[in-house]
């Protein structure tokens, strides 16, 4: 148990998730203005002042560490900035530990030199910006700055002003897998009421495709849960939906995951690839049967290569394959079997995720259970995974980081040239709409560089059919007040 005291608002979320990525197996406990207790081995105190920032360490009450920052600006965001350094700095050298991302405990990395990028800055002058600014390792810049180019050449012909992306989300699983916090639901649970989802849903569809009948729809990105717990049939009138109310003139990819080798069949291919589908993902997230069954993923290895060449049978050429590194009882030994034997899949993409664990998950529930077989990730890992991808031909090409992220790491999404995920992009940069539909859909309207708003479905599935009218009452009553529809 860690205690955190600090007299000034507004900074808890950040303070938080910087000690806690010092101490991830600890409970960070921040509070403003209040004395400490009793029982806290840990303590900290933090002291944001007009003209210094002062951040004190104390174990069993006995005073450990003390350092000061004088302000160097009243700007709230460069405090920030110096308040997260001096914890940083004062915690580092107590603890022995660096951090990869350094100060930085935000989701989205890549948009600092991206947007950098589009002031004209050089790539030397964003790294020394990231380094000096949120003390991030040379080998996490590098990587940061190489995305953030990619990204613009990919992005060059997106329209950010007139188009938009559509997310389709299909919120049912085979079963729930230990990790998983997402919006799913067991497949067997709702089989009755799939058929009063879908008029649901299409209900949704039709509307969003009315209101934004007069822009460019760039991406489709259809995901859940597993889009492909639908029957053959069921995915045909899906898709002649969208057809049917959405403009497919301007599009550039539509993705569908095919997410669980449980899931499929070649006659579900055949229907995505016959209604224009370019991208599948078939998700392994190991090749190791043990962990497989261990985490809830009933399915076999054998089932997932049965799928991967069951989708290149029906002509995709884009197929991506996730893998997650940090699952209990897996260390570099079972990450390397998982990438020599998608080695010899050869995908065209690989998105390489650190487990995170979240509070909604079963896995935190059983988080000390599952410690005692090891949650590891680390730089070698890390490290491992970057070599396979390269040397198969597939390149960094998006990003994005998680809170209580194993090992303070970050997610990857590798792919070779001309297969990357434009929607990937596009969700984690903001730089565009995206409209969402779907129980537990969130709609992201850009409406400047500045200002995104959100306005969201819920997430529970009974919930979200019997109240699709609110549903789309709320985009209504949004778009209308933001001039975004007449």
């Amino acid at each position: 148990m860690i205690e955190v005291k600090v007299n000034a608002g507004n900074f808890e979320y950040d303070i938080h998730s910087l000690i806690k990525a010092f101490y991830p197996r600890e409970e960070v406990m921040v509070r403003e203005k209040e004395a400490f207790t009793e029982d806290a081995p840990l303590q900290m105190d933090v002291h944001v002042g007009e003209e210094e920032i002062q951040f004190q360490l104390f174990e069993e009450r006995a005073f450990q560490k003390k350092g000061h920052v004088y302000v160097e600006n009243p700007d709230r965001r460069l405090v920030k900035n110096q308040l997260k350094q001096l914890i940083y700095e004062v915690l580092s050298e107590y603890t022995g530990k660096t951090l990869p991302w350094g100060t930085l405990t935000g989701i989205r990395p890549t948009k600092i030199p991206m947007s950098m990028l589009e002031q004209g800055k050089s790539n030397v002058e964003i790294a020394d910006y990231m380094r000096r600014t949120y003390l991030c390792s040379k080998e996490k810049t590098a990587l940061a700055v190489s995305i953030a180019n990619r990204e613009r050449e990919i992005l060059k012909d997106i329209d950010y002003q007139q188009g938009y992306s559509l997310y389709v989300g299909i919120p049912f699983c085979p079963s729930i897998c230990l990790y998983c916090s997402f919006s799913s639901s067991p497949v067997s649970r709702w089989k009755k009421r799939m058929e009063e989802y879908l008029s649901t849903l299409f209900r949704e569809l039709a509307f969003l495709g009315e209101v934004f009948g007069g822009r460019k729809l760039n991406t489709i990105y259809i995901g859940g849960g597993t889009p492909t717990t639908l029957t053959a049939e069921q995915l045909h009138r899906l898709m002649a939906c969208l057809e049917e109310h959405f403009d497919y003139s301007h599009l550039k990819e539509l993705t569908v995951e095919a997410g669980r080798p449980d899931s499929v069949t070649p006659e579900k291919f055949r229907a995505l690839k016959s209604h224009g589908v370019t991208r599948v993902s078939v998700n392994p997230q190991t090749m190791n049967q043990e962990t497989l069954d261990l985490i809830g993923r009933q399915h076999t290895v054998e089932q997932t290569r049965e799928a991967f060449f069951m989708a290149r049978k029906e002509g995709f050429d884009n197929i991506n394959m996730d893998l997650i590194v940090g699952l209990p009882g897996e260390n570099l030994e079972e990450v390397r079997h998982t990438m020599e034997e998608l080695r010899r899949l050869d995908p065209d993409s690989i998105t390489v995720h650190s487990l995170a664990i979240k509070r909604a998950a079963r896995l935190a529930l059983f988080k000390e259970k599952y410690q005692e077989m090891g949650l590891l990730n680390s730089q070698e890992i890390m490290d491992l995974t970057y070599r396979y991808c390269v040397e198969q031909g597939a390149y960094p090409y998006y990003l994005y980081r998680q809170k209580n992220i194993a090992g303070n790491f970050e997610n990857v999404g590798y792919a070779k040239v001309d297969k990357a995920g434009i929607y990937n992009i596009l969700i984690m940069e903001e730089k565009q709409t995206i409209l969402a539909a779907g129980a537990g859909g969130a709609s992201k309207f850009v409406l400047r560089p500045d200002r995104i708003e959100r306005v969201e479905n819920v997430k529970d599935v009974a919930q979200y059919m019997a109240r699709i009218d609110e549903m789309m009452e709320r985009k209504r009553s949004f778009l209308k007040a933001s001039g975004l529809w007449q």
